[in-house]
């Protein structure tokens, strides 16, 4: 027979608290490496764009 799931939150023990925390950091930490760098070249790439896109052109004179 298979045990019935009890209504509430499971009770965490120690150890799995502990994982829980570590993974939240490493989590953190994955944050900062990969969200932050993809945004600053997103930020870059656009910023490059509305540059190319809103200088004045050059003018030739002959």
């Amino acid at each position: 027979f298979t045990m019935r799931q009890l209504k509430g939150k499971v009770k965490e023990n120690a150890k799995q608290k502990r994982e829980r925390k570590k993974e939240f950091v490493e989590n953190k930490k994955r944050v900062l490496t990969i969200a932050l760098p993809s945004i600053a070249a997103i930020f870059i790439f656009i910023t490059v764009y509305i540059y190319l896109k809103t200088r004045p052109k050059p003018s030739i004179d002959y």
